[in-house]
C-alpha cells in the first residue's frame, strides 16, 4: 500500500493508486489544499518544526512547505529554481551530496547531520532525511527538522 505525505502541511495519508477519485489526476492534499502528495515507502512521522522541501530531479527546489521559513527565514519564491544542497546546506567535504547520492541511486538518506544557512547568515546544525520520488518524473523530498 503506497503512503504519501503533504509536503505543505506533513499530513500522512494512503492512497491505493495514487489517483484522485476517476479523475487521472495525482493526489493532492484533502487537509490543507495542496497540489500535490508525495509518495514515500514507507509510513514517515516527521519531528515537529519539520519543513519539507520539493526537488525536481536535478535537485532544484520546486516547492516548500510549512516550516521550511522558521527553520530557514527563506520564503519560496526566494528558493525556487535553487540547487537545494549550495543554497541551503554547508558544503560537507569533497563527496556526493545526500540529494546527489539519492537521486542517483533512489535511496532514501536518514538522519544527516548537515549545516543549515540561515537567510540572516546564520548557521545551524539540522537533520535531514532525504527521499527519492517513486514516479516518472523523479525528484526530490528533503525533510529539514532542528537537531
Amino acid at each position: 500500500m503506497p503512503y504519501f505525505i503533504c509536503p505543505n502541511c506533513r499530513r500522512r495519508s494512503v492512497d491505493d493508486d495514487g489517483i484522485e477519485g476517476l479523475t487521472g489526476r495525482p493526489v493532492a492534499c484533502t487537509s490543507c489544499g495542496f497540489g500535490f502528495l508525495y509518495q514515500i515507502l514507507d509510513d514517515y512521522y516527521p519531528a515537529p518544526g519539520t519543513g519539507f522541501v520539493v526537488c525536481n530531479n536535478q535537485g532544484r527546489i520546486i516547492a516548500t512547505g510549512q516550516g521550511v521559513f522558521e527553520l530557514t527565514g527563506y520564503r519560496e519564491a526566494d528558493l525556487l529554481g535553487h540547487d537545494v544542497m549550495t543554497t541551503l546546506f554547508e558544503p560537507e567535504g569533497n563527496g556526493p551530496t545526500p540529494a546527489a547520492l539519492t537521486l542517483e541511486y533512489g535511496v532514501r538518506r536518514f538522519d544527516q547531520k548537515l549545516t543549515l544557512k540561515t537567510r540572516s547568515g546564520v548557521k545551524k546544525v539540522v537533520r535531514a532525511d532525504f527521499f527519492p520520488a517513486y514516479d516518472e518524473d523523479g525528484g526530490l523530498l528533503v525533510a529539514v527538522a532542528p537537531r
